[in-house]
C-alpha cells in the first residue's frame, strides 16, 4: 500500500503539529477495515509505537504521548491524522505511518521529521 505523509516540521516545545497520511491508490474497501497508526523513529533509538487506530475507531497511544496526541482517521478521505500537543524535544524524531489488515502485510510511508529543539 502506498502511503503519503506530510505535516512534518520545526516547532517550538509547546508547539503543536498536524500529521496527515493518506493512501491515494488504495479503495476504500481495503482502507476501512485497516488497522492505522503512527511509529516514530529519533536518532539513534529503535522505531517506536506512538498511536494506532483500528476499523472500530479503538486507539491506542503510547504512554508518552497521552493526554497530548490524538489519532483520527477519514475513511472517505483514506487519511489518518495526528494531532500532537504540546510538543516536548523528546517528541523529535521521523514519524512513519503505518497500515495493516488481515490480508496485506504491514505497510510504511516514507517519514516525515518532526523537530522539536531542546
Amino acid at each position: 500500500v502506498y502511503l503519503v505523509e506530510s505535516g512534518g516540521g520545526l516547532v517550538q516545545p509547546g508547539g503543536s503539529l498536524r500529521l496527515s497520511c493518506r493512501a491515494p491508490r488504495t479503495i476504500t474497501s481495503v482502507y476501512a477495515p485497516a488497522t492505522v497508526g503512527w511509529y516514530r523513529q529519533a536518532p539513534g533509538k529503535q522505531r517506536e509505537l506512538v498511536a494506532l487506530i483500528t476499523s472500530d475507531r479503538i486507539t491506542t497511544y503510547a504512554d508518552s504521548v497521552k493526554g497530548r496526541f490524538t489519532i483520527s482517521r477519514d475513511n472517505s478521505r483514506k487519511t489518518v491524522y495526528l494531532q500532537m500537543n504540546g510538543l516536548k524535544p523528546d517528541d523529535t524524531g521521523v514519524y512513519y505511518c503505518y497500515l495493516a489488515t488481515s490480508n496485506l502485510a504491514a505497510s510504511w510511508g516514507q517519514g516525515t521529521q518532526v523537530s522539536v529543539p531542546g
